[in-house]
């Protein structure tokens, strides 16, 4: 994941502080000369990394934090304010017009950032805010980029606009612009072509359709994983078209995630979305103060409150409160919450948002285990479901043969299952959301594997 070397790197410099019951100037020089060495290899811009670290130290050396009782986290208090205001500060916005009017917003990069799957991702998410979106394939050099643009659209149930071969992107802009005055549509997103690398052509097509078309934002797609080669593309761009913001793609993959920590202050463009996965639901609004947060190990609880809503069906969620409410908590209802936390990700995605959970062992990830306490529920009778009293010796041996597990497996998930009825039970009056935090709460790492 994004980061995760870096926040390693951090979080050990911060262990070393905690171990100190008082700070001088040395022990806070030092600590950031670490940061520095780490941003460094996070690939994070040089003079970025010079500023950040003489602002944090600044402000860390103050009598207030060397003769405070809790000197070291205020520290990491001060380092985590100083990558908010590094990464932008507040999260940026698109305003987007009146609904009866067109939001223009014109997709920009190089080839391989993922532009084009980030044009439907895009379009998606501004379709769900309740936009008529209509998206134009201007990439008419590379092959299959229209046909890779309309699956994708497809599967989001959002309208394309593309001409036949010989005509130029500047000529689908402008054709697109007024087939979305004629049928009333609300943001038109234009995905225009990229190239291996920047040249003349390239821009100057840009800014052509910046001419044809009213262009309210022009949006950048750059790569992390190309760490400080994105700064120098986002500048080129900003410079010689005009960017109005970024979207960061692949901050999800095996990069030091520099290019996030640089580019606005390189650039003063803000980060607008981040690209957190190949699934086409996987775009996330950029929050400075959340991102600061997962990098030095706290966790980002926010973002996955709003994926849990995001991904939740609303009708099983309130048959399942309704049983809480009751008293009651059966196989189906768990089954209901193994099933929302694999569409948020399984627990390998859900452990990336939670604070403190760095140090767990990856072997108490067991994804496959999804699947087999699903078999394991799949092949109980309806009734051995909804009420669990009716389990005995050979119900379980039942069960075992047609999930085709070991009986111990069923032993297993039958005594948690139990203990997780208690839990329910004790929580009853303190519950306000049904969801994925009430069923799990502190059981969710417990032992090894899930149970």
């Amino acid at each position: 994941m994004a980061f995760e070397s870096l926040s390693d790197k951090l979080q050990n410099i911060f262990k070393n502080l905690r171990g100190k019951g008082k700070l001088n100037a040395d022990d806070v020089h030092q600590a950031m000369k670490e940061v520095k060495f780490a941003l460094l290899e996070a690939d994070v811009n040089f003079k970025v990394v010079k500023r950040f670290i003489k602002d944090t130290e600044e402000k860390a050396v103050g009598a207030e934090i060397l003769n405070s009782l809790s000197p070291a986290q205020m520290v990491i208090k001060i380092v985590r304010e100083q990558l908010v205001e590094l990464m932008g500060g507040e999260p940026a916005e698109l305003s987007l017009k009146p609904a009866n009017q067109i939001t223009v917003i014109m997709m920009a990069g190089l080839q391989g950032a993922g532009k084009t799957t980030t044009a439907a991702k895009l379009g998606g998410k501004l379709k769900s805010a309740g936009r008529r979106v209509l998206l134009a394939a201007g990439d008419v050099y590379r092959p299959a980029a229209i046909r890779q643009l309309e699956v994708n659209a497809g599967q989001l149930g959002l309208e394309v606009f593309s001409m036949e071969q010989g005509h130029s992107p500047v000529e689908i802009a402008s054709a697109a612009y007024r087939l979305a005055q004629e049928k009333s549509y609300s943001v038109l997103i234009i995905d225009t072509a990229g190239r291996l690398h920047i040249d003349e052509d390239m821009m100057k097509e840009l800014a052509d359709i910046k001419t044809a078309v009213p262009v309210d934002y022009t949006l950048l797609t750059v790569d992390a994983m190309t760490g400080q080669d994105a700064v120098a593309v986002a500048e080129d761009f900003s410079e010689k078209v005009g960017v109005d913001g970024l979207i960061v793609t692949k901050l999800d993959g095996d990069t030091r995630g520099g290019a996030v920590l640089s580019i606005r202050s390189v650039t003063g463009k803000p980060v607008y979305y981040a690209g957190m996965g190949e699934k086409l639901s996987e775009l996330q609004e950029f929050y400075p103060d959340r991102m600061a947060s997962r990098i030095i190990g706290m966790g980002d609880v926010l973002s996955l409150i709003e994926k849990a809503e995001q991904t939740a069906d609303i009708e099983e969620q309130k048959k399942v409160s309704r049983n809480l409410r009751k008293g009651q908590f059966t196989y189906d209802d768990f089954l209901t919450q193994l099933n929302q936390m694999k569409r948020m990700g399984g627990l390998s995605g859900i452990m990336s948002m939670l604070p403190g959970m760095k140090g767990i062992d990856p072997d108490q990830l067991d994804e496959k285990q999804f699947d087999r306490v699903e078999a394991i529920i799949l092949s109980m009778t309806k009734a051995e479901r909804s009420n669990p009293k009716l389990m005995n010796p050979s119900r379980k041996r039942r069960i075992a043969r047609g999930a085709g597990v070991d009986i111990a497996e069923v032993n297993r998930l039958v005594k948690q299952f139990e203990q997780m009825q208690k839990l329910m039970k004790q929580m009853n009056g303190m519950r306000k959301h049904g969801g994925l935090g009430n069923i799990f709460g502190n059981n969710l790492f417990r032992g090894k594997g899930m149970f």
